[in-house]
């Protein structure tokens, strides 16, 4: 199989959905001999933060001289973005392989596994393969069901920063959400929690107690976030002082929960030195989370999709950018909360230029212009994301800021835009 022939199948028709339940990824991962079992995980949930966190985690215990394996999602350029050793992406010629080995496996099934199921199957295999010494597992959606979910024992479960998404499958109240993510959680083994609502965080402590899992919970009063110019985000925690290219208060509040679980491996023997976790927080990348990618004037890309997302991005707004001519390069899908989320980040926008992500969910850049004029500003709509770009960078000026927000799915061709891979 090439590269076409393998992305074909894991994205073919027969594969699409999303099915809850782990008897299919339990199927196949047996069949092809629970490569799952061969690598200790770091298991991280939660609604929004996760992958920054992720990433971050990754980035440390690689500084540390481990072998890391990261599986993130969803990808902003190419699919290979998705699992990664050592913060490289799996090359072409060992997804093709991973491919060939699984497809007879999973093609005698009387299921069929979802293209998530395939993918986690695929990613589990290559960290088998690679060797790895520990790897960080983001869960797709939810937590409970969630085909990451085969982890028996993680080292840790991580549930970052938790909000209302995805409601039709995992409930519509931050306590049922919870309870979701906290299916993560295995008996005896740690986990460590994003501060946020007390019921959220009631909900965790909750199954922690039933399950023996000893729970850590970042502190909020240990957390300081230091003034400083565009571009680096300083911040003390626990009286260490940290600096990160991740931008916002929400990235430091990310970073505790990583330093909270940096303490927990160091407690299950990995030597993880401060000088480590220093460079890793102060290296790490994760495009499209208010990334700022050109100046004059200045351009951020951020994937912020539901009102949890576009409060921080809102916030940073004012942070970064005060009294600046702001221009919102904006694009949704049609089935996500807009309406909720234009409504926080119009007191933030001078106007708005709306395009259509690349998705076939989408709303229509014209009828989220209509939508978007009830706020009595400019907006123009574009018939492509390339023209989106240009006039958003017009209608801003040289002095003022164009910030693109509304999907992941806008992301990769923006960046593309700029030359940016």
């Amino acid at each position: 199989m090439n590269i076409n022939d393998t992305l074909k199948y894991i994205h073919s028709v027969s594969w699409l959905g999303s099915v809850p339940g782990l008897e299919r990824i339990t199927e196949l991962l047996h069949r092809i001999g629970d490569p799952q079992d061969k690598v200790r995980c770091v298991h991280v949930a939660g609604t929004n933060g996760k992958g920054s966190t992720a990433a971050t985690l990754s980035k440390i215990l690689e500084c540390a001289g481990y072998n890391v394996g990261l599986c993130t999602s969803p990808y902003i350029f190419r699919f290979n973005e998705r699992m990664q050793f050592n913060n490289s992406e799996i090359t072409d010629s060992e997804l093709c392989d991973i491919v060939e080995y699984i497809k007879p496996f999973a093609d005698a099934m009387e299921h069929s596994p979802t293209e998530f199921e395939l993918v986690c199957a695929i990613t589990f295999e290559y960290f088998a393969r690679k060797g790895c010494d520990l790897a960080v597992v983001e869960v797709g959606m939810g937590g409970r069901l969630d085909a990451t979910n085969v982890i028996k024992a993680p080292l840790c479960s991580v549930i970052t920063n938790i909000g209302l998404d995805h409601t039709r499958e995992l409930g519509n109240t931050l306590e049922a959400i919870a309870a979701e993510k906290a299916g993560i959680i295995k008996p005896g083994c740690p986990a460590v929690l994003y501060h946020q609502t007390r019921g959220v965080m009631d909900v965790v402590r909750d199954v922690c107690q039933k399950l023996g899992s000893p729970l850590t919970i970042t502190d909020p009063a240990e957390l300081e976030v230091l003034p400083g110019g565009i571009g680096r985000l300083d911040f003390i925690y626990r009286g260490e002082r940290y600096s990160t290219p991740l931008l916002g208060e929400h990235q430091a509040k990310n970073a505790a929960v990583v330093l909270e679980t940096v303490s927990v491996l160091r407690s299950e023997g990995y030597n993880i030195p401060d000088s480590a976790v220093h460079e890793g927080l102060a290296t790490v990348k994760w495009p499209a989370r208010f990334e700022i990618i050109a100046k004059k004037p200045w351009f951020v890309v951020d994937g912020g999709h539901n009102p949890q997302c576009a409060e921080t991005v809102a916030a940073n707004i004012r942070r970064y950018f005060p009294n600046m001519h702001t221009v919102l390069l904006t694009g949704v899908l049609a089935d996500k909360d807009y309406g909720a989320l234009t409504d926080i980040l119009a007191p933030v926008a001078d106007e708005f230029v709306t395009v259509t992500p690349n998705c076939p969910r989408a709303l229509s850049a014209q009828d989220y212009a209509r939508h978007l004029e009830k706020y009595g500003k400019p907006v123009t709509a574009c018939g492509s994301i390339a023209e989106g770009v240009d006039t958003a960078r017009a209608r801003a000026g040289l002095d003022g800021v164009v910030v693109a927000v509304g999907s992941l799915y806008m992301a990769g061709p923006i960046r593309d835009c700029f030359g940016l891979e």
